[in-house]
């Protein structure tokens, strides 16, 4: 299974943040173990290395993206995914549209995310951390 995990859970592990990062904490796992094929838009990376100046020194960031790099595969932003998500008129925010792109790229069974609805214009199927995680227990 291939999976293109959102900004949003990568930063629900990274910060601890509750109740998300038990679910966070497994579905990594699950990428680390090599059971699920995990990947991660490459522009979530600058935008986490932002988001976690208030909770990390500048190394503490490096440290733990350097981290999620060795467990995840990062998909590029291109022309043509920038050109393909520009001219996406039923999204409302653009990057989510180039989340969508990335997963297409990758070809996901799933983007990973706790803002599904905001996904539902989009060519790949969405699905929480908890329910991933849950599936993949029970098959």
């Amino acid at each position: 299974m291939r999976i293109l995990i959102d900004t949003n859970i990568l930063l629900d592990y990274l910060v601890g943040r509750k109740p998300h990062y038990d679910a966070a904490d497994q579905l990594l796992r699950l990428c680390a173990e090599r059971r699920v094929q995990g990947f991660m838009a490459a522009h979530s990376i600058p935008n986490m290395f932002y988001i976690l100046r208030k909770d990390m020194s500048e190394h503490d960031r490096r440290e733990v993206l350097l981290r999620l790099c060795r467990i995840l595969k990062v998909e590029g932003i291109d022309q043509v995914k920038i050109i393909s998500a520009l001219n996406q008129k039923n999204f409302s925010d653009f990057e989510d549209c180039l989340q969508v792109e990335c997963a297409v790229a990758v070809q996901a069974d799933y983007i990973v995310t706790r803002n599904e609805k905001d996904f539902l214009a989009g060519d790949v199927a969405c699905i929480s951390a908890e329910e991933l995680c849950k599936k993949i227990m029970e098959e």
